[in-house]
């Protein structure tokens, strides 16, 4: 699906009237550009580098206000309009990224219904062409929905973005009852820990142990980790001596709009570049006689 992101609280009391959201008021959506993407902050653990953004989808409607992603995906995904709007969302945040610095990469989020669209992988290279964002720069997140539908489509789906150089991480994982055999079945360059066992994490024992496994698993496969839905230092700390990868939560940062997420990477750009020379200039004096 198309990340969620935060704003569901408080926005249940309009479900009744959003289930009666209509394929017109998608395209309408699209057409006034009520639609917006916010971009959330992942960063290195070991270093606290920005190493990537995600990309979270917004609608303000003009008459029901912000609506969450949560509430109007599904409604989207059954009225195939996801199909558009996914297309929207692809092509925006490809675009958007291309001006950020090389630093970072945008991490983009798939609907089951946008996997299974014949063509969807010349989709992607449309949209990678178009912004002139290099393939590297963009990773695709699925949920294990995207291959319940239909695996063997989205194994050649995966193997087609992956041969554009695109990465693949598997989102939400832990949550669903096939994680593990998709792993053996499927290349994914990343799991996402879902943001349920961050939170149990420092109340149950049984939750760290399970982190625990997820990390030595998804080492055994040559696969990344990034744990998402942080919001306290101790829970920081503890995802790092476990060995994650990359941090994503509100401790770092809430979702910021396109334009301070460009201010925000351009900042971190002149940091990197101050520190590497300074370690330069350490390493030549060192070298000295």
């Amino acid at each position: 699906m198309l990340s969620t992101g935060d704003g569901v609280a408080g926005a249940r009391s309009i479900q009744p009237r959003i289930e009666d959201l209509q394929s017109a008021d998608f395209r309408t959506a699209l057409s006034e550009e009520e639609f917006s993407l916010v971009y959330q902050p992942i960063l290195s653990a070991a270093t606290g580098a920005i190493t990537a953004c995600e990309a979270l989808l917004r609608w303000d409607h003009p008459s029901l206000g912000s609506i969450s992603p949560a509430l109007f995906v599904p409604v989207a995904e059954r009225t195939q309009d996801i199909i558009p709007v996914g297309a929207w969302v692809l092509e925006t945040a490809c675009r958007e990224a291309a001006a950020w610095p090389d630093i970072c990469r945008v991490s983009v989020n798939v609907s089951p219904v946008q996997l299974q669209e014949p063509g969807f992988e010349a989709r992607v290279a449309a949209a990678l062409d178009a912004s002139g964002l290099a393939p590297g720069r963009l990773e695709l997140e699925l949920t294990e929905g995207v291959l319940m539908r239909d695996a063997a489509v989205a194994l050649g789906s995966i193997v087609g973005l992956r041969a554009l150089g695109v990465s693949i991480a598997l989102d939400d994982f832990g949550t669903g009852f096939s994680s593990l055999g998709y792993l053996q079945s499927f290349a994914f360059d990343r799991i996402k820990i879902d943001r349920s066992f961050i939170r149990a994490m420092s109340e149950r024992r049984e939750s760290r142990f399970l982190i625990r496994t997820m990390h030595d698993i998804a080492h055994h496969f040559g696969m990344a980790v990034t744990a998402e839905g942080i919001e306290t230092e101790d829970e920081a700390r503890i995802l790092r001596e476990i060995g994650s990868a990359e941090l994503q939560g509100f401790l770092f940062s809430r979702p910021l709009a396109s334009a301070a997420a460009t201010s925000l990477l351009r900042e971190e750009a002149r940091r990197q570049r101050r520190s590497e020379a300074a370690r330069q200039r350490r390493s030549t004096r060192r070298a000295a006689p």
